[in-house]
């Protein structure tokens, strides 16, 4: 750290004392200047005739201090930092202390120092020069400002004379320590000083020893400087300094009001509160109320205490809690102009905006509230709410410094606030895309019972790539689907709703597995050809995988086909995992013309069916094939319910931070007893339709749907006489009784059936649309030789299927 010169001179600016430090920044010694002007080193000092006489010229030119050219020995001019301090001695004499500071030498810690910095500025130095006895021979007058004794009883005597107890023994100390060291070095350390006006301040104390003509000790020079200021600085410096850390920790609305009400508290105010609208904590569009006059008022939400009190007694409020702003308070006109108040003596006197506000008045007045200033939390796009800082325990008002320091930290708090804001609308967003993205609601039907869970690997907005489906199809049968699109994110999940989207469309049109995958294949195609970069811009990587199984519970048959994905486990009733020998498939989007191969499987009535995703088994440091046992092995529980299974399965990565989202579908099939289903072979001639309609309508009758029968017997009268009159061969109807009454009609007839509008004169077209209108759906789909034309019609509540024993109706009826 660099030192600063000092050196006495009497009032004719003749040397009088001399220290080392003086003799390396000029290079000469206490010898060389015995005697001699001020003017051999100090060029300005010219023909001045007294040293009062130059610091009345310096004052004038420049004020003080100032930047002044000291001559070196050898000639070279340095620019430097000069103060000069008038010294009184007890015999009516005048001398004068320099200090004197190289600017060249400077660093930021010297000018930081307190004691340096205070001879760089205007702050007052006391000065008093004592001699080798430690009696003092003269003192400025800020001296006596610093520890209240005054001159008249400081001159002459030693410390201990005027000042009492340890602290003054351990100052004499350090001053026979540096008398007997010989050196200029500055001792500097910190002490509370007791001073007679006002409270006590932090003092900085420097002693430096002086050197007489003969170059000897002489004395002790001690610079004493009241380092309030710096103090009170160099803690508004850490405040935003802390600020510059704590604000920015988290995504956190309400933790970052609290982390900037805790900040605050207690260096700056001794209670802080922040407020913020209403909307504001959730990410949400603004909300505004209107009172009875029909002005706009905010609703603001309690977000930040802090208090030097425990449990923050002086707030009517919890956080979290509404609040009002009361009208005509500064609160509301600072939320209303957007312009901070300061307050520094709170005017609680009858008639104020405080004596109408109850709450507040009861606890301004119960702790002594005295001091106020309310602060705007604004953004570049909307004002927030406002920050509320008040002192009660500590006497001195908020001051002009205090409110810059305030707008300071919540203009920092307010940057952090509005990326947690941002945050919060892209999470809210991203949940609600996630929420419309996958089912709410997994209708198994009469097929199967199912659960699910499902685990982003992108845990901030709890999104992904990954899906699964329980599509109901014709005939009871349902489709599982469960897919995976690559990369993690908004952009994942985006392309996986749109590849949903299109399974669904697929799957009502009955497409087997196979098919259904080689057009869904087609359209991963597109999406990337439509999503393509310029050619002179990375492309961005756009792919799935996919596993589509359609199950019938009519024949307990399920056929699968996968696209790049990995097989299904498979549990028997008696625990046992097999995982099939399904033909993987390449990737949809790969776009290499490669088939895809199907394959059927028998599935008994409470066989369980896993279908997940590669992050269910691909985890660091463990392979694919670990990862299918460990799988296996957590189902091996037929007994325990398909949640329980499911919270079993995902145990390993349950506070772990996923590299790839997780996702796993259960589902236990189930079988429709034969008295459920019943189906003919009828001929193709004209009396088919009059068959079926009779044997339609027996069948209703022992099921108990006498209520159908004549909707039945349209819809069987329509789609037999259809397949009679266009197809070759027999004609195959069935009837199923399952949540629905579903009536099928198979025909060697490949062509579909159109529905069309039929004109007034028009003996043919009308039969589709009737049957549209006595069905909840109608439609078909395509069967090797031929094809099925189906209508769902519903059953009557009282007729809905009894649940299975030890499963609930409601999930039957699902």
């Amino acid at each position: 750290m660099s030192e600063s010169a000092i050196a006495l001179f009497d009032e004719q600016g003749a040397v009088v004392a001399w220290t080392q430090a003086a003799e390396r920044l000029v290079g000469y010694s206490a010898s060389d200047m015995a005697g001699c002007s001020a003017a051999v080193v100090l060029p300005s000092f010219g023909e001045a005739p007294t040293v009062s006489a130059f610091v009345e010229q310096c004052r004038v030119r420049n004020g003080w201090p100032g930047v002044s050219v000291v001559r070196h020995r050898d000639g070279r001019l340095l620019d430097t930092i000069l103060r000069m301090s008038k010294v009184r001695g007890y015999d009516g004499t005048t001398q004068w202390l320099a200090s004197v500071t190289d600017i060249g030498t400077l660093s930021r810690e010297a000018v930081n120092g307190p004691v340096r910095g205070a001879l760089l500025t205007r702050a007052p130095i006391g000065v008093s020069v004592r001699d080798r006895q430690l009696r003092c021979t003269g003192v400025s007058d800020a001296m006596e400002t610093h520890d209240g004794i005054p001159p008249d009883r400081r001159l002459g005597r030693p410390l201990t004379d005027v000042m009492h107890g340890v602290k003054a023994e351990g100052l004499e100390e350090v001053m026979r320590q540096v008398l007997k060291s010989g050196t200029t070095k500055v001792h500097e350390y910190r002490t509370w000083l007791p001073a007679a006006l006002g409270p006590e301040h932090p003092f900085a104390v420097s002693f430096a020893c002086l050197q007489g003509v003969d170059g000897q000790p002489s004395g002790v020079c001690i610079t004493s400087v009241d380092v309030t200021a710096s103090q009170q600085a160099r803690e508004r410096l850490a405040i935003l300094n802390q600020a510059g850390t704590r604000l920015g920790t988290s995504l956190d609305v309400m933790q970052t009001s609290q982390a900037l009400a805790d900040l605050a508290v207690p260096l700056l105010a001794d209670f802080a509160a922040v407020d913020l609208e209403q909307w504001v904590p959730f990410g949400e569009g603004p909300a505004v109320s209107i009172d009875a006059s029909g002005e706009r008022y905010p609703v603001l939400r309690r977000a930040g205490l802090a208090s030097v009190h425990p449990g923050v007694p002086e707030s009517p409020w919890t956080r979290g809690e509404p609040i009002t702003l009361p009208h005509g308070s500064p609160l509301t006109d600072v939320f209303n102009t957007g312009s901070p108040h300061l307050e520094p003596i709170l005017d609680t006197a009858p008639g104020t905006w405080i004596n109408q506000d109850h709450p507040r008045a009861h606890k301004i007045h119960e702790y002594g509230m005295h001091s106020l200033m309310v602060v705007p939390i604004r953004t570049r796009r909307a004002l927030l709410g406002i920050a509320v800082f008040i002192r009660t325990k500590d006497p001195v008002p908020f001051q002009d410094a205090d409110l810059l320091l305030a707008e300071e930290l919540v203009s920092r708090a307010a940057v952090s606030l509005d990326n947690a804001l941002r945050y919060a609308r892209q999470h809210t967003t991203a949940l609600a895309l996630q929420r419309n993205l996958l089912p709410h609601r997994l209708r198994g039907g009469a097929a199967v019972e199912t659960a699910s869970r499902y685990l982003p690997a992108d845990i901030d907005h709890g999104v992904g790539g990954d899906w699964f489906d329980v599509i109901p199809l014709s005939g009871a049968r349902v489709a599982l689907v469960v897919g995976d699109v690559v990369g993690h994110g908004i952009n994942a999940a985006v392309t996986m709703g749109r590849l949903r989207t299109a399974v669904r469309t697929l799957a009502d049109m009955d497409l087997p597995p196979d098919e259904l995958l080689t057009h869904l294949d087609d359209t991963v195609q597109r999406l990337v050809e439509e999503d393509a970069e310029p050619p002179d811009q990375a492309s961005a990587v756009v792919g799935a995988t996919c596993l589509y199984a359609v199950y019938d519970p009519v024949t307990g048959r399920c056929t699968m086909a996968s696209a790049g994905h990995p097989p299904p486990a498979i549990v028997d009733r008696h625990g046992g995992v097999t995982f099939p020998d399904l033909p993987t498939g390449i990737p949809l989007g790969v776009g290499l013309g490669i088939p895809i191969e199907a394959v059927e499987l028998e599935l008994p009535e409470g066989t369980l069916l896993a279908l997940y995703t590669d992050g269910m088994i691909e985890t660091r440091g463990q392979d694919i094939e670990d990862g299918m046992r460990r799988l296996g092995a957590a189902l091996t529980r037929p007994n325990q319910s398909l949640e329980e299974l499911c919270t079993r399965a995902m145990e390993p990565f349950v506070g772990q931070a996923a590299c790839d989202d997780v996702t796993l579908l259960l589902v236990r099939t189930r079988a429709l007893a034969p008295s459920q289903v019943a189906s003919w072979t009828l001929p193709s001639d004209n009396t088919a339709a009059g068959r079926a309609r009779n044997l339609a309508a027996t069948q209703l009758a022992e099921w108990g749907l006498e209520g159908l029968e004549n909707a039945t017997r349209l819809i069987v009268s329509e789609l037999v006489t259809n397949a009679a009159r266009h197809g070759t061969g027999p004609v195959q109807l069935r009837l199923i009784k399952h949540d629905f009454l579903t009536c099928e009609v198979s025909d060697s007839d490949v062509g579909f059936p159109r529905q069309r509008r039929a004109h007034t004169l028009d003996e043919h077209g009308r039969g589709l649309s009737l049957v549209s209108r006595r069905s909840r759906r109608w439609g078909y789909r395509p069967i090797p030789g031929g094809k099925v034309v189906w209508a769902e019609q519903t059953l009557p509540p009282r007729e809905s299927p009894p649940a299975r024993e030890g499963q609930p109706a409601a999930r039957r009826a699902a």
